[in-house]
């Protein structure tokens, strides 16, 4: 037998692939997992092409060691996926496929097989399957009588490949069904199932049209649903649909708190389907599990935050992008993939429709749905009969001492007497965002951010960065003028919480943000405490304006609003209104009405004006319109190259050589001039930027092609730099 010779990627930051030696590989191995020497030690890598000959001499080649046949490869939709997200993040292939695998997979030395499987007959194979299956397909039809006899089939480990291709291809038809060899009692039963509630007239029209484009192929839907409409209802119930139908069903959120309830939920309403959770949050066995449980068919419904977009499902049918709007579905390290974008594109692969849920969605989103390119669907009004959308009212802020004015204590005193509960909301955590003197002016500020306040937290009597996670005990006199009366300006979470107990000392009171919810679970406990009734007066931060459900919360209070209409990037407005939104959602929501209270010194600023008239529409014309005249995204392309040194003028004096490099090509994109990062300095390195703007997105991917050439062969000396196309943060 001759050489054979293989191509394999890996986890390293280059744009090639890797030429090995491999005698025993097929075609069959590609997307396998293969381990193989690299820089003197074992690697990870994806096995993507065989041949009989390679442009490097052979004795050059180093051989594969290990060829992972024991699980099924990346299927060649994900491989698609893989190599879409290369080419138009401008990232490197091996990097990109390296998150495809679950962390557990991508270690060359450790055993990380998924759990064994057994295989049983589904509905559709015992109704078509003998009929459609050729007589000469006698591996087949002796693998269909022992699965219509009733007997789980269980492929050896090391047993014949021929039979667990043709099992897979069963998988693949809808036939048959992959379960866990020995699942769990609890898992196997799940919660106890509860009936569906009854749809309204606009929930019914929407998933008709929905179910209808399931058989249709792909087709992305705009699924427009003010706060509390019942967008969690459809997208179970078109789950359903497509399960029943034999596929599998993608759902996305934003945040890993979201997944539990969700999970929950579909267990309780789909009895009998097994749902996998995927997300960063689970140990590297589970996600492993969770991973081999969507690949091999067992999982109908996987449920995850964005790393969950490129979880193999051989039968996916539908996809679901709950809050598509959220700046979270955007990775802001290594490969910076939109996973809503990505839903998309993967949806396109499997001819498959893909659902875009949002009470504010994304100006991008919304102008694809107003020009045709996007179908949209609204739900205007909420799914409990007679709940409406909360009244909307603003409050002169208090003094510069107090964090709640006398009208909002009022507010909360009447929910309280009424048995109701209170929401406030603040996004800043800590106690107070500043130590001052007033002696001499001076804050206290991180050693390694430069500018960067430090954060007083109560419970540690600490200050902290937010930015890098610098800690000090206060000082206990100021460093400049020795003054000894320090002052803690400013409110965070901590700090609320403390003035709530003051004015309310008989209140239960509940703090919700990152501190308070390190633990495994812990979020998920205190939702059930405030679902239960168990708290009078809630504080928190973004964690809680997305997706929860307590019926008895009837005041949301924003604090410290304003703070985010000084913002210097474009998408201040639209990112405050969209949550604005989603924390007011959180009022009213079951058959008692609603309030919302907003401390602001800027009752006319349009944000407010347009929350309270609760018309999304006319705000993001207005938005779209000014986008238009200044020429933003949606209507141009962007991208991005940062770059951070142990100086700025290192950082800007590389960026300046990535600016001329560019201008060369004589490209028909805007290359502005590299400028410093708004806060500078994070973790004693600095940081620049340079903007890269095109008309349309072919042109400024033809010109980041051309680019990126020249610009890995700049020599970078001490600057970290990186590409971030479609960027959302500046």
């Amino acid at each position: 037998m001759g050489s054979r010779f293989v191509q394999v990627a890996l986890d390293v930051p280059v744009h090639s692939v890797f030429d090995y030696v491999a005698l025993d590989a097929t075609h069959t191995d590609i997307g396998r997992r293969v381990i193989v020497p690299f820089n003197g030690r074992p690697r990870t890598g994806i096995l993507l092409a065989v041949s009989e000959r390679t442009g490097i001499a052979a004795h050059k080649l180093k051989s594969v060691t290990r060829i992972v046949r024991e699980e099924d490869p990346l299927p060649p939709d994900i491989l698609r996926l893989a190599r879409f997200c290369s080419d138009y993040y401008h990232h490197p292939l091996g990097q990109v496929l390296a998150l495809c695998l679950p962390p557990l997979l991508r270690r060359p030395k450790l055993n990380a097989d998924p759990a064994p499987l057994s295989y049983c007959i589904t509905d559709m194979g015992r109704r078509i399957a003998a009929t459609a299956l050729p007589a000469r397909a006698r591996v087949g039809r002796r693998l269909l009588d022992r699965l219509q006899a009733g007997e789980a089939v269980v492929p050896a480990g090391a047993g014949r490949a021929h039979e667990r291709r043709v099992l897979a291809a069963f998988v693949a038809s809808g036939w048959a069904a992959a379960q866990p060899r020995a699942p769990s009692a609890t898992a196997a039963a799940g919660p106890p199932a509860v009936l569906a509630p009854a749809l309204n007239a606009g929930q019914a029209e929407a998933l008709a049209l929905i179910e209808a484009q399931q058989s249709q192929g792909f087709q992305v839907t705009l699924l427009h649903g003010i706060t509390g409409s019942g967008k969690t209802e459809i997208y179970l119930r078109a789950a359903q649909s497509a399960i029943a139908d034999g596929g599998q069903v993608l759902m996305l959120v934003p945040e890993i708190n979201l997944t539990p309830q969700l999970e929950h939920t579909f267990r309780q309403r789909l009895p009998g389907v097994r749902v996998s959770s995927v997300h960063s949050g689970m140990s590297s066995r589970a996600r492993a599990d969770a991973w081999a449980q969507a690949g091999q068919g067992v999982a109908s419904l996987v449920l995850g935050t964005r790393l969950a977009v490129f979880a193999p499902m051989p039968r996916l049918r539908l996809v679901v992008v709950d809050e598509e709007h959220d700046a979270s579905y955007k990775q802001q390290e290594g490969l910076r993939y939109c996973a809503r974008d990505l839903a998309v594109v993967r949806a396109r692969e499997r001819s498959c429709p893909v659902v875009l849920g949002s009470a504010t969605p994304s100006l991008e989103t919304f102008h694809h749905a107003a020009t045709g390119r996007y179908r949209k669907v609204r739900l205007p009004v909420r799914a409990v009969p007679g709940a409406g959308l909360p009244a909307v009212k603003t409050l002169p802020p208090p003094s510069a001492r107090e964090a709640l004015s006398a009208p909002l204590l009022a507010a909360i005193g009447q929910r309280l007497s009424r048995g109701e509960q209170s929401l406030l909301f603040i996004n800043r955590r800590g106690y107070a965002p500043a130590l001052y003197c007033p002696g001499c002016g001076y804050l206290a500020a991180c050693p390694r951010c430069g500018g960067a306040k430090l954060v007083y937290h109560l419970r540690d009597k600490r200050l902290r960065c937010h930015h890098c996670g610098w800690s000090a005990q206060p000082p206990g006199a100021c460093p400049q003028c020795g003054n000894l009366d320090l002052k803690l300006i400013g409110h965070g979470t901590q700090r609320i919480e403390e003035n709530l107990g003051q004015h309310f000392p008989a209140a239960r009171i509940l703090r919700i943000d990152r501190d308070s919810t390190r633990g495994r679970q812990t979020f998920e406990a205190m939702a059930a405490r405030v679902r239960a009734g168990a708290v009078d007066i809630l504080v928190g931060t973004q964690m809680l304006v997305k997706g929860h459900d307590f019926p008895r919360l009837t005041l949301v209070g924003v604090l410290n609003a304003d703070s985010a209409l000084y913002s210097a990037d474009f998408r201040a407005s639209e990112r405050l209104f969209a949550q604005l939104v989603q924390v007011a959602g959180r009022a009213g929501r079951g058959e008692l009405p609603g309030e919302v209270l907003i401390q602001t010194a800027f009752p006319d600023h349009p944000v407010y004006r347009a929350l309270a008239h609760q018309d999304y529409g006319a705000f993001a014309q207005t938005l779209l319109a000014e986008r238009k005249a200044l020429g933003f995204p949606p209507f141009v392309a962007q991208a991005m190259v940062r770059a951070e040194a142990p100086g700025i003028q290192e950082a800007l004096a590389f960026l300046t050589a990535c600016a001329e490099a560019g201008r060369a090509c004589d490209p028909p994109v805007t290359l502005y001039d590299p400028v410093p990062a708004q806060l500078t300095r994070i973790n004693g390195r600095d940081r620049a930027q340079l903007l890269v703007q095109a008309r349309s997105r072919r042109a400024l991917q033809l010109f980041l092609t051309r680019w990126g050439t020249l610009l890995a062969a700049l020599p970078a000396g001490n600057v970290r730099w990186h590409l971030d196309v479609d960027p959302i943060e500046f």
